[in-house]
């Protein structure tokens, strides 16, 4: 490391050199002497009132500053070594993209020229970069036949307050980070932790993993199941929310007579939910129930535009969150205001406000919970002098309750950023690697639909054809690889977003249902009775298969990825001690006897693998 310039380089075993970070972006002044520590060293840059404390742990080369004031400072600058080939990114599920693809590179794609923040729009707070080829070696991409392959991996634990820019240059892309030190905003530490690794594509997601098990912060699913053996009934289930007929008794019971043996039932919060009768019948038939609520959002309760956002007395628009300028904080699509975790947090005692909420939410014997926003990566600093908070402090409040409500509910959140991963069991969100364009296309009524009509609402039913340059960005499976199942596999159950189910993206069906099985992660639907008629075959098919192996694997980590093809048209997951191997043929050709379009999965002791061809599963009739 350079001392005058935060720039880094590496040398790996064989003896290649890497470049692992650019000087930091903007100088830093000239730096003080080095004092040398036990495990490292330390030294500051006096014009910026930057202290820097280098230290090597587990394998890795970790970077923390300190900034006496407040400041921005952009480091690392990543992915600028000539031979870097790869860049790994944890947009939902995960990327792992060609440095020079020309998609990437260009408008279409969205990736240069942007910029994200880490703690809220990427799953994990991670990226990679690798060089050399991709090859198969034995327990990843390994060693390329060409030469040999290497990678970096970029831990940012202080994550509130860092983005990530993506630029391109001379065609090839290039990531810097960049932090905000704001002591108001309790982000005057930054840490950055490097590892070389194998230039494996999910290797930065594998070193994370190590590093939250290392610090007690991997959650299980196995002792969540001990903890509350409900939790044991999302292992083999498919999600769905379900509407008009399909949230009755008779409606669960002509999806259990299909044969479906697990499922996870959730409903809106409007005001026709699932009644004691129907929640009876789904936990009869071995299913999970729950309702969606927030705790995010209020709204004047004469004028609330759903029940989720009506609360009792004054919480609005005394709960509000208050911005510097003393002005609320607008809720979702510009509706009421933010809600103070802060505020909950320290009136619950004595108001109970929340346990109220819930107390009504599932008097009909609901044992599950949908908490919408609380496990995103979206969080608030408040200034209302009643319940100021920091985004770290919001965290904090938002875990507090999320504890309480897993207490006694199979628990899931929008999405499940991993400082959340302790507390939750499922997640709906996760898993897709949402582009800017999705955004543009939702808020298209006529294209995606709109909220009517109440026993099917068109943005739940209504099909869609993505665009092109969408439909590759998200799904296109030659950039996907499981970061986040790599990570995080066996701690949760990680699910599509919500507004995402299966039938919405009739042309990305084959793709996705070959990409869950791979990842071993649960398709999500939307369900009412005529969609039960229509699709109710498909859906049991699908689940059947699914379900013996997550019941196998479901709380195993996910211990290999592997491109089998140079195109990387086939692909190859592992779970724990070879307890399930997965093989999905993307492509259009046969690979060894397995057709495109196709997944043979195998559990230990299976004589033969077992084949789902997912177009030709019992395709409904028009």
């Amino acid at each position: 490391m350079d001392t005058a310039s935060l720039a880094v380089t590496a040398r790996a075993a064989d003896g290649t050199r890497l470049v692992l970070s650019e000087a930091a972006g903007g100088g830093l002044g000239a730096p003080g002497p080095v004092t040398r520590t036990a495990g490292g060293a330390h030294w500051s840059y006096p014009d910026k009132g930057l202290t820097v404390t280098v230290s090597a742990a587990d394998g890795r080369l970790r970077v923390r500053m300190r900034a006496e004031r407040d400041q921005k400072v952009s480091w690392p600058v990543t992915g600028t070594d000539r031979a870097a080939s790869d860049l790994q990114l944890p947009r939902g599920e995960g990327l792992d993209i060609p440095v020079r693809d020309a998609f990437w590179n260009s408008g279409p794609g969205g990736l240069a020229g942007s910029t994200v923040d880490v703690g809220a729009d990427l799953a994990l707070p991670l990226w990679g970069f690798s060089t050399g080829s991709a090859g198969g070696g034995p327990h990843g991409t390994g060693s390329a036949p060409g030469g040999p392959r290497h990678g970096v991996s970029y831990l940012t634990p202080t994550d509130l307050g860092t983005s990530l820019a993506f630029t391109s240059a001379g065609g090839a892309l290039r990531a810097t980070a960049a932090h905000d030190f704001s002591g108001g905003e309790g982000t005057s530490d930054y840490e950055v932790s490097f590892a070389l690794t194998d230039g494996d594509p999910v290797a930065p997601a594998a070193d994370y993993r190590a590093y939250l098990a290392d610090r007690g912060q991997l959650g299980s699913l196995a002792r969540k199941i001990a903890r509350n053996p409900a939790n044991g009934k999302l292992l083999g289930a498919f999600h769905a929310y379900v509407w008009g007929e399909a949230r009755t008794a008779a409606g669960v019971a002509r999806l259990r007579k299909l044969g479906v043996d697990r499922m996870w039932l959730g409903y809106d919060a409007g005001p026709d939910p699932m009644d004691a009768a129907a929640v009876r019948a789904a936990k009869q038939a071995g299913y999970l129930v729950g309702p969606y609520d927030s705790f995010a959002n209020g709204q004047d309760p004469k004028t609330a535009d759903s029940p989720t956002s009506a609360w009792p007395g004054t919480v609005y628009p005394d709960f509000c969150v208050r911005k510097a300028d003393g002005s609320a904080e607008s809720g979702f699509g510009g509706r009421g205001c933010y809600l103070s975790s802060q505020a909950f947090e320290q009136a619950e005692p004595s108001r109970h406000y929340l346990a109220d909420r819930t107390r009504a939410m599932t008097a009909n014997g609901a044992d599950s919970y949908f908490l919408d926003v609380d496990a995103t990566g979206e969080v608030f600093r408040d200034h209302a002098p009643e319940h100021t908070m920091t985004k770290a402090g919001d965290r904090a409040n938002r875990l507090a309750r999320m504890r309480r409500l897993a207490r006694g509910f199979v628990l899931g959140s929008e999405s499940a950023q991993p400082w959340a991963n302790g507390v939750l069991a499922f997640d709906h969100g996760s898993a897709t690697p949402t582009a800017d364009g999705l955004w543009a296309l939702e808020r298209d009524k006529g294209t995606w639909g709109g909220y009517y009509p109440q026993d099917a609402p068109k943005n739940f039913f209504q099909p869609v054809a993505l665009p092109a340059a969408l439909a590759t960005a998200m799904y296109d499976p030659k950039y996907r690889v499981p970061l986040y199942e790599t990570a995080l596999h066996g701690s949760l159950v990680n699910v599509e977003r919500w507004e995402l189910s299966y039938d919405k993206l009739p042309a990305q069906k084959t793709t996705r249902a070959l990409l869950a099985m791979l990842s071993n992660t649960p398709l999500n639907f939307v369900l009412d009775g005529p969609s039960l008629t229509r699709n109710g075959k498909e859906l049991a098919a699908l689940q059947q298969y699914f379900a013996p192996l997550h019941r196998a694997a479901g709380t195993e980590r996910m211990t290999s990825f592997r491109w089998l093809t140079g195109d990387r048209s086939v692909q190859r997951t592992v779970f724990g001690d070879g307890v399930l191997t997965v093989t999905a043929n993307f492509g259009g050709t046969a690979y060894h006897g397995l057709p495109g379009g196709c997944v043979d999965a195998r559990l230990r002791g299976d004589a033969h693998p077992r084949r789902l061809c997912p177009a030709q599963v019992n395709t409904p009739a028009p």
